[in-house]
């Protein structure tokens, strides 16, 4: 899911952020669809749902990939990671709970040290946004599970996602997306970021219990950070290292205690969006 976003930066000088995105869930949209072949005869109050959490789901890519414009990898997924945790403890009376919550402020250590900040206060924004989005999504993930079978929400929803970000999308990336090579490379983005992470997702929830699948999909912040090094040269200060660690730490403990939003098959929802 990180390597996809890694490879999707190099784009945005060409397309930008926007052609990226509508590039990113067009070809995701379209696999899932082959693969999956959700059902379209739905009511109206389940279109409804439906076409809600796909608008949540475009918005999120939208903001998490403006937010990468601006952001290493690491500190862009580490900021948007607090929407998810906020869900995960929102409502929680447990004292454990609220220690977790308290290390998750570490991410202020993102900032920098005492020498200055090298944030782009901007894209600290649009991380948030995403972030508040993400939490958003996994709200209408279980609103929309409950009312559609398997994974027929989450692939209309990208279907609506797609359409929501064609026309921004190609406003700023046209004519250069249309290129073979740009197609490719969006193609592959789409694989890379939604449809290979979805599928592994799958197998490993039918395989293990969903609090220890939570745990694991906590070190994305860390997995960013390390792809960006690896990938993008992106490197970060101790400090940033440390405001990561906090919120992978807060992330897994809540994961480990507290039982995530159901799938449809009731499981945890597959984190595709990123």
């Amino acid at each position: 899911m990180q390597l996809g976003s890694a490879v999707a930066k190099h784009l945005f000088d060409q397309v930008g952020s926007l052609g990226t995105v509508a590039l990113r869930l067009f070809f995701a949209a379209a696999v899932l669809v082959a693969v999956w072949r959700p059902p379209i005869r739905l009511s109206r109050r389940v279109w409804t749902v439906v076409l809600s959490y796909g608008v949540i789901l475009g918005a999120m890519n939208l903001c998490f990939y403006a937010a990468l414009a601006r952001l290493p990898l690491g500190i862009a997924v580490t900021i948007e990671f607090l929407g998810p945790l906020a869900v995960a403890l929102a409502g929680s009376r447990r004292w454990l709970d609220a220690f977790w919550a308290l290390l998750a402020a570490g991410v202020v250590l993102l900032a920098g040290t005492v020498g200055g900040t090298r944030l782009n206060w901007a894209g600290v924004a649009w991380a948030a946004a995403a972030g508040t989005a993400w939490a958003a999504y996994i709200l209408g993930s279980k609103a929309a599970g409950q009312r559609l079978p398997g994974a027929s929400g989450l692939v209309i929803a990208m279907c609506v996602a797609a359409v929501v970000v064609t026309a921004p999308g190609v406003a700023v990336g046209a004519p250069k997306m249309f290129r073979p090579s740009f197609l490719a490379a969006g193609a592959g983005i789409g694989l890379l970021s939604s449809v290979i992470p979805y599928w592994l997702e799958l197998e490993a929830l039918r395989r293990i219990p969903t609090s220890l699948f939570g745990v694991w999909m906590s070190v994305q912040p860390a997995v960013a950070a390390l792809i960006g090094l690896a990938v993008l040269s992106q490197h970060l200060s101790p400090a940033e290292w440390t405001g990561i660690c906090c919120v992978v730490a807060a992330s897994a403990g809540a994961a480990g205690s507290t039982r995530a939003p159901d799938s449809p098959s009731g499981n945890v929802t597959p984190q595709v969006p990123d």
